[in-house]
């Protein structure tokens, strides 16, 4: 009975953060939550923007399908709690070098350019996110610019960029 009321008081504190299997402080799931944010941004993911994300989370944490699937979850999760950014770029920050964070910031780019067009929305996350990883304008540019290159050639140059600016 007692194990029962500690369960309950933690289900109040805490819901269903138990039930995740990447905590907190795991820069993946918090890398991961910022992705799902980016997907989300024009509305519900494209089928090409999920296997985008999955194939992400896959090769650059290095994870099987099955377990890829729990951390996007886990993120999604995270991510519909949040009130914003900073949470996760600071995780981030603690965990990760600034190649690291490139990295991250790279895997956005990715993202946005994964459904064929930028929303001024997406270009926003991103820059924001960025800056809060200490990633130079010059450097988040550049990762823009090398990510819709190869997405404008694998998509026969059909990316439409509607943001404006760099």
């Amino acid at each position: 009975m007692l194990d029962g009321l500690r369960q309950f008081i933690a289900d109040i504190v805490a819901p269903h953060g138990q039930d995740r299997a990447f905590g907190d402080s795991d820069y993946r799931l918090a890398a991961t939550a910022l992705l799902v944010h980016v997907v989300s941004l024009d509305g519900q993911p494209t089928a090409a923007e999920q296997r985008k994300l999955h194939n992400l989370i896959e090769s650059h944490f290095g994870l099987d399908r099955g377990t890829a699937d729990r951390l996007i979850a886990d993120a999604t999760q995270v991510e519909g709690e949040a009130v914003d950014l900073y949470h996760f770029t600071s995780v981030i920050m603690r965990s990760l070098d600034e190649e690291g964070r490139r990295r991250i910031v790279q895997m956005m780019w990715e993202l946005v350019y994964a459904d064929g067009q930028v929303t001024e929305f997406e270009d926003n996350v991103v820059w924001r996110a960025s800056d809060l990883l200490g990633i130079s304008q010059r450097d988040r540019i550049e990762l823009k610019h090398a990510v819709a290159d190869r997405a404008g050639g694998q998509n026969g140059g059909q990316v439409k960029d509607s943001a404006v600016g760099g």
